[in-house]
């Protein structure tokens, strides 16, 4: 029997037409036709009865209308089942994770990860949230790393995925310092010229988040976007030049804090409190990053109320 047929007979079936079941499987109807008898000499029955319009199902078609459709949809699960077979026995560890975090928090993570579990390859794909959840959504990667915040739902807040708090991070408006220290872009007192904010796009996770606890106060202020990136550390780069006031995590310039090569650009209050949250599939097959997740969920941070 070729598999074919049995998408053929299910088009048959839907449509009752085989000119236009044919249509819907880009073939000629005389070919079409030659596949549905093909099936019915294999079956050793007839499927359809073609003495009436539209055609109907024989008693027998009744019957394995049902059966080729479980067989169509097991036959569209097998690809996945295999590569959750293979992925079984896999020590490698396939992570999404956003760049700021993906060269801040991920060492350090993986760094205590195997102070207790022996860790095989690492695979990392590092790219803005939106592209790390789509990823996790194909079935590329075991898990997604990047920040949150507890108003704000992600793509992978659903039954489909779990996740849990394994850090946490601070989004500080940050500004270069003028020569007496004070901050050359200030949030609470703008210049007449407005606000220079360097900006995320829209698909930043980051941006997300600024857009989403602090859009309504940013535009009660007089502001000017003077720089748009979808990377935080291309947006600490403009800081460092003085391009404008940032929005950046504190893993990623306390440093330049320090050092006094940025400062705060407002008070506490234009600062967000961030999760660092780690996401996996609700069906994670791998062993490797079944005991990967029980550590982190033995680590996990406990949400501020």
């Amino acid at each position: 029997m070729n598999f074919t047929w049995l998408e053929d007979f299910l088009a048959l079936a839907a449509t009752g037409n085989f000119s236009r079941a044919a249509e819907q499987r880009h073939s000629s109807q005389p070919a079409f036709s030659r596949r549905i008898r093909a099936l019915e000499t294999w079956l050793g029955v007839a499927l359809v009865d073609r003495s009436s319009q539209p055609a109907r199902l024989t008693e027998a078609g009744d019957w394995f209308r049902a059966i080729a459709e479980d067989l169509v949809a097991r036959a569209a699960r097998l690809p996945g089942e295999a590569r959750q077979v293979a992925q079984a026995s896999s020590t490698t560890l396939r992570i999404a994770s956003t760049h700021a975090l993906s060269f801040t928090f991920l060492p350090r993570w993986l760094l205590g990860l195997e102070s207790t579990l022996r860790l095989g390859p690492v695979e990392l794909t590092s790219d803005v949230l939106e592209r790390c959840e789509a990823q996790m959504q194909q079935g590329s990667v075991h898990f997604v790393l990047g920040h949150a915040h507890p108003t704000l739902r992600s793509a992978l807040d659903t039954g489909d995925y779990l996740s849990a708090r394994i850090g946490q991070d601070r989004l500080v408006a940050v500004s270069q310092p003028l020569p007496g220290g004070q901050p050359r872009h200030r949030l609470d007192a703008p210049s007449t010229a407005g606000l220079a904010v360097l900006a995320y796009t829209e698909e930043s996770g980051l941006g997300r988040i600024v857009r989403a606890v602090l859009g309504p106060r940013l535009e009660a202020l007089p502001t000017q976007i003077a720089f748009t990136a979808h990377l935080a550390s291309v947006l600490r780069s403009m800081a460092l030049d003085g391009r404008g006031a940032a929005w950046l995590p504190h893993t990623l310039v306390q440093d330049d804090l320090a050092a006094g090569r940025l400062v705060a650009a407002g008070l506490d209050h234009w600062d967000i409190d961030l999760e660092i949250r780690l996401y996996r599939p609700s069906n994670l097959a791998s062993r490797a990053a079944q005991e990967a997740w029980q550590l982190a969920i033995a680590s996990a941070v406990p949400r501020k109320d």
